[in-house]
């Protein structure tokens, strides 16, 4: 049975991603790269099914590539700017999460309104937990 992919897998992958700086960016040359991350090969469909890995390789696929190769340079300069594309690419997802965010609140929005919810109602605290109850009812 196939192991599935931790939360800590699935950074690691999505900042691998981000990072990429190898050949052309291909599921089957993340699933190679992600094996000493993850311990295993992990399969293009396992990667798939989380959608942080789908997004980032979205973002970073629709960035292109430079084609011309970046002059010689001191290797903190090559550093920082690998560091900066990383974090452009890292933003770009960010961007897109928020994008979708926005939009899932607009529908949530407008089921509320749709239901009869009132703001005041939908901004109401969440109950209080008692942690110190003696009885086993809430088990």
């Amino acid at each position: 049975m196939a192991r599935h992919l931790t939360t800590r897998d699935v950074d690691a992958i999505v900042n691998l991603i981000h990072g990429w700086s190898g050949a052309k960016l291909t599921w089957e040359a993340i699933c190679d790269a992600a094996e000493p991350l993850v311990g295993k090969r992990p399969s293009r469909q396992s990667l798939n099914a989380h959608g942080a890995i789908v997004n980032a390789y979205k973002v970073v696929k629709k960035g292109g590539r430079q084609i011309d190769p970046m002059p010689s340079r001191p290797s903190s300069l090559k550093t920082a700017a690998a560091r900066i594309s990383k974090l452009e690419r890292e933003r770009d997802q960010l961007r897109e999460e928020n994008r979708a965010y926005k939009q899932k609140f607009v529908l949530w929005q407008y089921n509320a309104y749709k239901h009869g919810l009132k703001e005041h109602q939908l901004d109401e605290p969440l109950p209080k937990i008692d942690r110190e109850r003696s009885d086993g009812s809430a088990r």
